[in-house]
């Protein structure tokens, strides 16, 4: 089992910005706008405490692809969006135990911000269900997304996270397989 990792200051004590205020992200591609909605999706879920239908109906509706602010947005992959979102959902019985698992104990999952739980949720799925994605891709993705709306070691620990994840996933398959 590969050493917890330690997150460091707690990550929601200086979010750069939060939630809903996106504008500054510009995914290169489809995959990363749709990551990048998932983890919204996610966190909106979270927080206002929304269903998956009335979630995944307002982003197809309002936030895949659209302009902001005066910006034209890449349009999302709408298919890997919603695999994502329903994926967590889904599979959030295993995906929260394996960040459990890869934070340090005095970390529990519980302790970290909405947005933070959201993108690690949004990367373990990937990781533990899309193993046709390869890691470092899913990794890297998400550190991104957390350096989008994190200034302090927030990133680092998404990296970490997900990698700790990623090692005991592709143990895992090596056992099976």
């Amino acid at each position: 089992m590969p050493a917890p990792v330690k997150p460091g200051p707690r990550p929601s004590a200086k979010p750069a910005r939060q939630g809903a205020d996106a504008a500054d992200i510009r995914p290169a591609n489809q995959r990363g706008a749709a990551r990048l909605a998932a983890v919204q999706a996610l966190y909106q879920m979270d927080v206002g405490r929304q269903t998956l239908e009335d979630t995944l109906a307002q982003f197809n509706a309002h936030h895949l692809g659209r302009e902001i602010e005066g910006e034209q947005y890449l349009p999302a992959d709408a298919d890997f969006f919603r695999q994502i979102v329903k994926g967590v959902i889904k599979s959030q019985l295993d995906i929260d135990p394996s960040i459990d698992n890869a934070l340090d104990r005095g970390w529990p999952m519980a302790r970290i911000d909405a947005t933070l739980r959201a993108i690690l949720r949004a990367g373990t799925f990937e990781l533990l269900r899309r193993r046709d994605i390869p890691s470092g891709v899913v990794i890297s993705e998400y550190v991104d997304i957390a350096k989008a709306f994190y200034d302090d070691d927030a990133p680092g620990m998404v990296n970490g996270v997900l990698d700790a994840i990623a090692r005991q996933a592709a143990a895992s398959a090596d056992q099976q397989g």
